[in-house]
């Protein structure tokens, strides 16, 4: 599923839950600007996916059009699809270049909290591995009993392999990683496709010369 149908589906999802929503809200629950949004929601209009009626000087409302329910069935599906897919060849990849970490005893620790986080935390316990932090852009609560560290503190913890599970923008999530000094080598992708960003050049569970 490519990056524009993705952010159709969520666009189509959020506004049949909540016809009054307002782009700035939308903006801010998609995590794009909110010009950007406001070309995403004429484009989807355009193609006759939705329908905007003005109930207010500043105010509008948005509603599903039967080509938009449809749409949105058939972006679900290929996103169910999709999803099912993607975390079978995650979950194969991992499991192939963690190995090496079991046998080495290695510490692993984690960078995300969405859904593919709760895949690579059930596969590193289904492994015999260690957990020991998991990390984010800042500092933010707790995610499965561990706090939720800044990716900028890496440094406390004692990790020998971070996984990066995190399902957009890998190329610009390796870059934050190396601008925060993450050394390259300990970086794990989800995506084998994915360790050509300029963190992953190589398997990250290499032992190290003694």
């Amino acid at each position: 599923m490519d990056v524009e149908s993705r952010r159709d589906l969520q666009l189509l999802e959020a506004l049949e839950q909540e016809s009054h929503i307002t782009q700035r809200t939308l903006a801010t629950r998609l995590g794009i600007a909110l010009g950007l949004t406001n070309l995403y929601l004429k484009r989807l209009i355009r193609k006759g996916y939705v329908k905007s009626v003005t109930v207010s000087p500043h105010r509008l409302m948005y509603s599903l059009t039967p080509k938009g329910l449809a749409r949105k069935a058939r972006l679900t599906y290929e996103f169910m699809k999709y999803s099912l897919d993607f975390y079978r060849d995650a979950r194969q990849h991992l499991r192939r270049n963690l190995g090496e970490a079991v046998r080495a005893q290695k510490q692993v620790a984690i960078y995300g909290t969405g859904d593919a986080a709760e895949l690579v935390f059930l596969l590193i316990r289904e492994m015999g591995l260690e957990l020991v932090g998991v990390f984010g852009p800042e500092s933010n609560g707790q995610f499965l009993g561990f706090p939720v560290r800044a990716i900028a503190a890496h440094t406390e913890v004692a990790y020998d392999v971070l996984v990066v599970a995190v399902l957009e923008r890998p190329a610009g999530t390796a870059k934050l990683l190396a601008h925060a000094g993450v050394p390259g080598h300990k970086v794990l992708m989800l995506r084998p496709d994915w360790s050509s960003a300029p963190m992953a050049e190589k398997p990250v569970v290499a032992e190290e010369a003694s």
